[in-house]
């Protein structure tokens, strides 16, 4: 004898043609909405970089340069790359006296100058400071950026160490470090819980994000370690969330931009 059926077994009930028409409709305006927006933003995948030699057993790869030929957008950087030291190495470091350099190490472990870093220590060289000699004992990333940056007198070199910088909270499931800031631009680091988000905002300067560890949504683009975004000035960001839990270096406005609801 045959059983009889549950409502959990029961067949739905097909859509009509009219409502997967207005189903696709809605789907087509989505992707072509998501298209539009990503359009403006520069994304770049690690894995995918060519590595450029610049010292035996050190490597760069690019992430951004600026195109000389126009004026720069506010907050845009002049030149982002990740370094890469085998265990041993040592490069001169780039000679660029006229711009700040900042520094990020990502992994391992960098002498800059005689200065020892550890992973999420970041150091900012302002204009006119002396070049350094990088090395590494046991091979390490750092994010090196520079960029053009109003003077002031008061501009030192400065360490900030994770050991001791603290976590201050930002939001619900997000703390946020303060590394460095000026006229209303900052770097930033961000610790983000798995499932937590950020509304949906809009960029006064040109907003970098790359990842540290974990994965981020960044609308319909999924990064993760090692990926970097630049959204340039005047974009936005519908979507910014993490279902693992990420921590991501950001480079852009100190205050965020909340946008109303689209």
């Amino acid at each position: 004898m045959q059983a009889p059926r549950t409502p959990f077994a029961a067949d739905p009930p097909l859509p009509s043609a009219g409502a997967i028409d207005r189903i696709r409709g809605r789907l087509l305006r989505r992707s072509a909405l998501s298209r539009a927006a990503a359009r403006p933003m520069l994304t770049l995948r690690r894995e995918r970089l060519p590595g450029e030699p610049l010292a035996e057993g050190v490597e760069a790869r690019w992430l951004y340069r600026h195109d000389s030929s126009r004026s720069a957008r506010a907050g845009e950087p002049l030149r982002a790359r990740l370094i890469e030291l085998a265990p041993g190495s040592t490069w001169q470091g780039p000679r660029a006296p006229d711009v700040q350099r900042e520094w990020l190490l990502l992994r391992g472990t960098v002498t800059l100058g005689g200065e020892c870093l550890n992973a999420c220590d970041y150091h900012v060289d302002p204009a006119g400071s002396a070049d350094r000699w990088v090395g590494s004992g046991d091979g390490a990333l750092l994010f090196l950026r520079e960029s053009i940056v109003r003077a002031d007198t008061r501009d030192v070199p400065f360490t900030l160490c994770d050991a001791a910088a603290g976590w201050p909270e930002f939001a619900p499931g997000i703390q946020r470090r303060v590394l460095w800031q000026r006229d209303g631009q900052a770097a930033l680091l961000y610790r983000a819980q798995p499932g937590a988000a950020v509304p949906r905002h809009g960029h006064g300067h040109d907003e970098e994000c790359l990842m540290v560890r974990g994965e981020l949504f960044l609308d319909d683009v999924l990064l993760r370690q090692g990926d970097y975004q630049l959204a340039p000035a005047g974009t936005g960001h519908q979507v910014t969330a993490t279902d693992t839990g990420a921590v991501v270096y950001a480079h852009g406005d100190l205050e965020l931009q909340v946008l109303t609801p689209a």
